[in-house]
């Protein structure tokens, strides 16, 4: 048997696949479109309003934005595509499957033991590819769901390559979330970003998940988040001084139409760029800033892509 050649590492955008090294200065977890029955009159539905946002973190230097919006909470693919051109900014999408509080009982049956295929075609067939698949966790552990949504996206990885990124209810069970992908579903923790780390301050649980490999995002910086901030750079902190400013994302997170800048009381996605960047680089560095928002992404969203097989 011929060994494998090791493909180019390169980030699957809306408009097409780009080298890891082109994605630029990145905010690695918000969402321009977003609609979830927890979140009734909040919906993220106005594209005109994703496209000021969206434009505003590009006046401010950004250059890509991920989006984590995944399978059935209104990721409006055809408008991504319309704004990444008409801002310039690379934008990743997603598939995947967040909680079942999220989705209708009659869509989880529908499509739960399919999901795995579901999540390939959409990361390599669908007119717009995604460049990621989203899952979730419970809070300390997890639920038949997660283990359904997560058990899929750990075969639609081995067959495509791509990152998997997950929802850590209220910042926990890290750990329980890398025992099932890393351990059981043998994902490399290099492809793994565990979200909404902030939301529980547990340094020693933040080194634990940075030591088995995994990237690390503090997010929410918005309304709906506002408590992470006051926690975050003591947590950014102490990761850089244990060594781990290697493994650390940002992104804004924006849920709600009330957290965006654009139309809303912000702060929204320009907040990463405006106040975030530079009291970063006064407290903690220019060249953590340089990896948080540049290197780091580019290597946790990078894959060698495949062909489902």
């Amino acid at each position: 048997m011929q060994p494998q050649e090791s493909r180019p590492l390169t980030i699957r955008t809306v408009l097409g696949d780009i080298p890891a090294g082109e994605l630029g200065v990145c905010d690695a977890h918000d969402h321009l479109f977003l609609r979830s029955p927890r979140l009734p009159g909040q919906e993220l539905d106005d594209a005109q309003a994703a496209a000021v946002e969206l434009q505003a973190f590009r006046d401010l230097g950004g250059q890509a934005l991920v989006q984590w919006t995944p399978r059935g909470m209104g990721r409006r693919r055809a408008d991504l595509v319309r704004l990444a051109r008409e801002t310039g900014v690379h934008v990743v999408a997603a598939t995947g499957l967040h909680q079942s509080v999220h989705y209708t009982p009659e869509l989880v049956r529908r499509d739960g033991e399919r999901l795995a295929e579901l999540f390939v075609e959409d990361l390599t067939t669908a007119p717009v590819r995604a460049g990621l698949i989203k899952v979730a966790g419970g809070f300390h552990g997890l639920d038949a769901h997660a283990r359904l949504t997560m058990t899929a996206a750990a075969h639609a990885h081995h067959r495509t390559g791509s990152p998997i990124a997950v929802h850590l209810e209220l910042g926990t069970g890290a750990m329980e979330v890398l025992d099932l992908l890393c351990g059981e579903l043998e994902v490399p923790p290099a492809h793994v970003v565990l979200g909404h780390l902030g939301r529980s301050p547990d340094s020693r649980a933040h080194r634990d998940a940075a030591r088995a490999g995994a990237y690390l995002a503090f997010d929410g910086p918005s309304r709906t988040h506002h408590a992470t901030d006051w926690r975050l750079f003591d947590c950014l902190a102490a990761l850089t001084e244990a060594g781990f400013g290697d493994r650390l994302l940002l992104g804004g997170d924006t849920t709600t139409a009330a957290a965006r800048a654009a139309g809303g009381e912000g702060p929204g996605a320009p907040y990463l760029l405006s106040t975030l960047r530079p009291r970063l680089a006064r407290e903690l560095g220019e060249e953590l800033v340089e990896a948080v928002f540049v290197g780091n992404p580019a290597r946790a969203f990078a894959a060698e892509w495949r062909t489902s097989a």
